[in-house]
């Protein structure tokens, strides 16, 4: 499975931003897929994460309420409404996947597949 990112970018505090996911294979194979961050001196964190047949969805705490996850299953893309962005906000936000059931989708031993990732940065 390879997926590629886009639509990062550099953005204001308070902008919205909407980096998407493009998988290569058909999606009925996929259980679930992510959005995991990391930013410079810390560790790669969860960010959200969607149930793929139940788009079912979980959220970091940190983000919800200004983050939505959904997924268009057509197209093989997961997409990352980011509203009301701040400046902690700022990292490398990578797209992850897994095939096979699993009852915990936030940390990185979740997932089996990676991008490469794609730099959001919020000015101040």
């Amino acid at each position: 499975v390879q997926l590629v990112e886009s639509g990062g970018g550099l953005v204001q505090t308070g902008g919205p931003l909407r980096p998407s996911c493009a998988a290569s294979v058909c999606t009925v194979s996929i259980y679930a897929m992510g959005w995991l961050r990391l930013a410079p001196g810390q560790e790669r964190e969860f960010v959200a994460a969607i149930r793929w047949s139940h788009e079912i969805t979980s959220y970091a705490d940190s983000v919800r309420g200004r983050f939505t996850i959904s997924r268009d299953n057509a197209k093989n893309t997961v997409y990352l409404r980011m509203n009301s962005l701040k400046p902690e906000d700022t990292a490398v936000y990578y797209c992850a996947a897994r095939r096979t059931f699993t009852q915990t989708m936030s940390t990185i031993h979740d997932y089996d597949y990676w991008g490469q990732g794609t730099q959001v940065t919020v000015s101040s």
